[in-house]
């Protein structure tokens, strides 16, 4: 509209269509896709009072805890705002001591927020989080292979784009591409930053009858398939799984492990969802944890990085953008063009960084705050397990639906059968057939989820990913949405 206003042109801009980055021309990222536009609007013109099937609009797009009710943990947020304001820590009797001597060691250690800090990070957070690190896996851990950064997506976007300039012309080796080897489903940051650095995507699909797990020969063959068309250099797992919830065993975890080292292959492990499992005998694993117990013929030799955030597990803290990545057997290449490119950055923030810190450093026994803090910690993640079950039962009671069980993570990602009928008239409208799905559930329901197509599937088959985050009564009523819907919208194609 401004254009028009003005009497211009887009190419008499300096920047326009012709003229920006191309590869960015090809960006989707669906968590955030027209559905979630279209919501948008529809609670604008709820907002203004205008007559709606359903009086509220409830969002289940997306993995932010809070925007969804989930309270904040009040020993975390108590920290922050001692930084925030450090006159509190000697004015104001209202906060426990332990709150205020991790407030005064943060401070005390370059932790104000009117600072920029180190370029790697604030050193005691990062060796707080090698603590961290360590208790978890049972393992030695390095603070200086520890970066800490604005959220785990900053980390994701970083390293991929240190692999599109280890390329030398044009992001090509011998007229070829490098391939970034992600899981189907997948988180669709990863998608859209290969696309924006001009990588190639090598897809490997997760076998969805065996809950969603990682198959051997699933990877070997789509690394066959690769090689020729571009040259793969990179393994993505996410574990646990974002979309699919599920929990990776130990053994699949070894197995990728070998691989990698069989391909020369760089480890790139989200396990952003580590503090959520919530299956009887699931177990988290670390990427780390598996190469140490392989020996130090892969604990030395294969590449690894390890992803964690803030804004997940039991804290949910996604405004505050904290996160740390653990850089294992960098070579002196990688690692010099990555600390050059971070510079480039400034700093990560230090609020991030700060609230990290309660994350990785929390309450401990004998301390004023703990045990409200495992309490307030015990319900959320008590509430998440009950809700993943209430998904996967709901789910699965509904005729044309299958869920497998959510073990972790925040989301259930069903399948659903369509009719051919609707198949065929989603694609003459230009669709997906699972995105008209959803845009119905959206603009009849007031339910807005996220199309399993804007993540990847198998050809043929068709889902959605819907966050468990709602609280327990309001995702009851969600479930109860779907129970109504998805049989009076298949019958209408029949």
């Amino acid at each position: 509209c401004s254009n028009l206003q003005s009497g211009m042109d887009d190419s008499e801009f300096v920047l326009n269509q012709s003229s920006i980055n191309p590869y960015i021309l090809n960006i989707e990222y669906a968590v955030r896709g027209p559905i979630v536009a279209n919501a948008q609007r529809i609670q604008s013109e709820l907002d203004a009072g205008i007559p709606k099937p359903f009086t509220e609009l409830i969002w289940c797009n997306i993995g932010d805890c809070h925007a969804m009710g989930q309270k904040p943990i009040s020993f975390l947020r108590q920290v922050v705002a001692l930084i925030v304001d450090p006159s509190l820590i000697e004015s104001d009797s209202h906060y426990p001591a332990d709150v205020k001597q991790r407030a005064r060691r943060i401070l005390d250690n370059g932790g104000g927020l009117q600072y920029s800090s180190e370029m790697l990070g604030l050193p005691v957070i990062r060796q707080d989080c090698a603590n961290y690190i360590q208790d978890r896996d049972g393992v030695p851990c390095n603070p200086d292979s520890v970066i800490l950064s604005t959220g785990a997506g900053e980390m994701i976007k970083e390293l991929l784009q240190v692999f599109a300039r280890l390329q030398p012309s044009a992001s090509t080796v011998n007229g070829l591409q490098y391939g970034v080897m992600i899981p189907i489903p997948q988180y669709p940051m990863y998608s859209a930053s290969i696309t924006q650095y001009n990588l190639q995507s090598v897809h490997y699909y997760l076998d969805e009858s065996d809950n969603w797990s990682l198959d051997l020969s699933e990877l070997r063959r789509a690394y066959d398939e690769a090689v020729g068309k571009c040259e793969p250099r990179v393994l993505v797992v996410i574990n646990p799984g974002n979309p699919t919830g599920q929990v990776l065993r130990k053994e699949v975890i070894e197995d990728v492990v070998r691989f990698a080292k069989e391909k020369n292959l760089f480890i790139l492990a989200d396990e952003v969802y580590q503090h959520n499992v919530y299956a009887e005998g699931a177990k988290f694993y670390s990427f780390k944890r598996a190469l140490h117990r392989l020996g130090p013929e892969f604990s030395t030799t294969v590449q690894l990085a390890s992803l964690m955030s803030a804004s997940k597990g039991y804290a949910g803290e996604c405004g505050f953008r904290g996160g740390y990545c653990e850089l294992l057997n960098p070579d002196a290449r990688l690692q010099s063009l990555l600390y050059r490119q971070l510079a480039n950055r400034g700093c990560p923030s230090v609020a991030g960084q700060a609230i990290l810190d309660v994350i990785v450093n929390p309450p401990k026994p004998d301390e004023p705050s703990f045990a409200e803090h495992e309490r307030e910690k015990s319900q959320v993640l008590g509430d998440l397990k009950l809700k993943a079950q209430m998904a996967t039962e709901t789910f699965n009671s509904i005729p044309g639906m299958r869920c497998n069980p959510v073990q972790g993570a925040m989301y259930a990602f069903p399948s659903i059968e369509l009719p051919p009928k609707l198949i065929e008239e989603a694609k003459a409208k230009g669709m997906q057939p699972d995105a008209m799905y959803c845009t119905a559930l959206l603009e009849e329901k007031g339910v807005c989820v996220v199309p399993g197509s804007g993540f990847g599937q198998r050809p043929g088959t068709y889902h959605f990913r819907m966050t468990i985050l709602p609280p327990v009564e309001k995702l009851k009523n969600v479930m109860q949405i779907f129970k109504e819907f998805h049989e009076s919208y298949v019958n209408r194609y029949k």
